[in-house]
């Protein structure tokens, strides 16, 4: 399954985002069974799961909190399957960030938010 256009182009515009700031890409839209991860990164020795959110304005919680418990499960579940394919990540520390962009596409705001929840 693609992602839509639109959202296609904020996962890329925040990979770029990372990428500035020293993250490297490991993998896009990685799909499972159990659901799909946005970006997967290094930083460090860190294997990062990015959730990407984009929205208009920060209404309703902003793109922060339109990652609901429901849909942090899933990247949790996500990020499970990816790492077991992968060993030798598996072994490593990991995080789940979120990338909230807010905005008018021509000038949108960042919010990186690092360590953004755990996997419980």
């Amino acid at each position: 399954m693609k992602p839509h256009p639109r959202g296609a182009e904020w996962e890329q515009r925040a990979e770029q985002y990372l990428r500035d700031r020293g993250l490297q890409t490991l993998e896009r839209n990685f799909h499972c069974r159990l659901g799909e991860l946005d970006l997967v990164m290094r930083d460090g020795e860190a294997t990062v799961f990015v959730e990407v959110r984009y929205r208009h304005g920060d209404g309703h919680g902003g793109g922060l909190g339109s990652v609901t418990r429901a849909k942090r499960l899933k990247i949790v579940r996500a990020a499970g399957i990816f790492l077991s394919r992968r060993p030798r990540l598996a072994t490593g520390p990991c995080r789940f960030d979120v990338v909230a962009i807010t905005g008018e596409p021509r000038a949108p705001r960042f919010d990186w938010v690092r360590a953004a929840f755990d996997a419980y």
